[in-house]
């Protein structure tokens, strides 16, 4: 007796044509190359907003209720902010708002387009590692977009889409961008 065994060819559906096979190379032709990997170093940011900047305070802030005060380091494609809110209302409990002052981090990578400039990131602790949800104040994503305009090469003047009243941000620090590893 003579057993026959069927070999299995998972593929043989598409082998039988040759058409078939052809357009099956093709296809894998034109999907493989559209694989990229990451880029290997960060990227190279805005030259213009390379350093550390620091928020004028006015006289209209220190009328206000509420108000904060912002300073800005930008490296590279990277942003890293401190928040320091000042307020005289009192929101409950003084452990967490120290008198109505309160500083809050947040770092992440920043884009610039025409005149908006939006950082996207992570609000975080003030040695810039990431914050845990809960505690008090903000945690989570940080998004915040600004209409910037130049005023000389170390004085920009920033409006929050969300808000009204301009800032000025003076560069206090110039940086280089010295792209690093991701």
């Amino acid at each position: 007796m003579c057993n026959r065994f069927k070999v299995f060819r998972p593929f043989s559906i598409f082998l039988s044509s040759s058409k078939a096979s052809i357009s099956l190379l093709a296809t894998l032709g034109l999907l493989l190359p559209s694989c990229t990997f990451n880029p290997p170093l960060q990227g190279k940011g805005v030259e213009e907003l390379q350093g550390e900047w620091q928020q004028d305070t006015s006289a209209i802030q220190q009328k206000l209720v509420n108000y904060s005060l912002y300073r800005y380091k930008f490296d590279c494609d990277s942003f890293f902010v401190q928040i320091q809110t000042h307020s005289k209302v009192n929101y409950g409990d003084d452990t967490c708002m120290r008198a109505g002052h309160w500083t809050e981090y947040a770092k992440g990578g920043y884009k610039l387009r025409h005149d908006t400039l939006r950082l996207t990131g992570l609000f975080c602790n003030a040695d810039f590692s990431y914050k845990d949800p809960g505690g008090c104040f903000r945690s989570g994503n940080y998004e915040e977009h600004f209409k910037i305009l130049k005023k000389t090469d170390s004085l920009y003047q920033f409006t929050i889409t969300s808000g009204i009243v301009p800032f000025n941000v003076r560069l206090k620090k110039k940086i280089t961008c010295s792209p690093k590893a991701l």
